[in-house]
């Protein structure tokens, strides 16, 4: 009797097993396997012409060298300029996807319209908008300096000069005009991935709310900080969390703009000069060891932050 009850269960189990199989084949195969491989690089000297050679499993030269090296002063400030790109993106991506949702919230001619376009930014080709940005900023033939030129000003050479100068209630302070760019850049063409998310949320707020809000005698400021801003408070902090910890890691966006020079040495960037320009593989699986670590950090806080949020 055990043995038929069980049966069914079992051939169940197995079936299931079987076509997971592949699934976990690939994942060990594409994840686990150069996550353990760049694990064993990070603690032993390699240069880009020793990878046809090494021994993965050769564990007699193991050295902490390769952190020590990458833990270097351009480290910190790569972090420092990593924290600032990646909280200064997200809080404006936030910004403009709220103030996008609640304009195409309404009713008006042509929103259909206008909510397509507004898509635009995140579907269009990441080189292509690279490319249109920095022939915009160009500090010779750009049309941002020529419209500057035009009205007096000076050209700003908006990604190449690390600090701009400039006075606010007689106190001169730097700006960094580059960073403030590809912040700006990520902002614009990230934005609409969160103006989707929130004008979903938006839309599934009960109108009854507002209307009991208007008879009540609230202002549309009252009724946005008193009805929709707590409607949103986990649909933001989640896509906060989720959007800091993608920009956190970000590399083609300030590679295809700047390079990396001018104080937009983000990690990833040093990742990429350690391992192509400098050839040093080891030093580069360190820093991307100590990348991945600070991301499981983020992605723990993100764990704690949606759990709170279920119960």
């Amino acid at each position: 009797m055990t043995r038929q009850k069980s049966g069914p269960r079992h051939r169940e189990a197995r079936l299931a097993y079987l076509l997971l199989t592949p699934a976990l084949a690939l994942v060990l195969l594409i994840i686990v396997f150069p996550v353990i491989w760049n694990v064993a690089l990070s603690f032993q000297t390699v240069r880009l012409r020793d990878l046809a050679t090494i021994n993965l499993f050769d564990f007699s030269r193991l050295s902490l060298d390769n952190y020590a090296a990458g833990l270097d002063r351009r480290f910190w400030g790569g972090l420092q300029v990593t924290l600032i790109y990646a909280f200064a993106s997200t809080a404006l991506t936030m910004l403009l996807g709220l103030w996008a949702a609640l304009v195409a919230r309404e009713k008006f001619p042509g929103r259909n319209l206008f909510r397509a376009c507004l898509l635009f930014p995140y579907v269009a080709p990441l080189i292509s908008s690279a490319l249109i940005w920095r022939l915009m900023l160009d500090k010779h033939i750009g049309i941002v300096n020529a419209l500057i030129k035009h009205f007096g000003g000076a050209p700003v050479a908006w990604l190449t000069a690390r600090a701009l100068p400039a006075h606010i209630l007689g106190v001169e302070i730097k700006l960094p005009i580059v960073l403030i760019t590809i912040i700006l850049f990520e902002a614009w063409r990230i934005f609409p991935f969160a103006f989707l998310f929130i004008l979903a949320r938006l839309q599934a707020i009960p109108d009854d709310m507002y209307e009991a809000a208007r008879v009540d005698g609230a202002s549309p400021s009252q009724s946005l900080w008193y009805i929709t801003l707590p409607q949103l408070k986990a649909c933001l902090g989640t896509l906060f969390l989720l959007r800091f910890i993608v920009h956190f890691y970000k590399f083609e966006d300030v590679f295809l703009l700047t390079g990396g020079v001018a104080g937009t040495d983000v990690l990833s960037i040093q990742i990429y000069d350690w391992l192509f320009a400098r050839r040093d593989v080891g030093v580069a699986a360190a820093i991307g060891v100590l990348l991945a670590l600070l991301l499981l950090a983020l992605a723990a806080a993100y764990q704690r932050w949606f759990s709170a949020q279920e119960v």
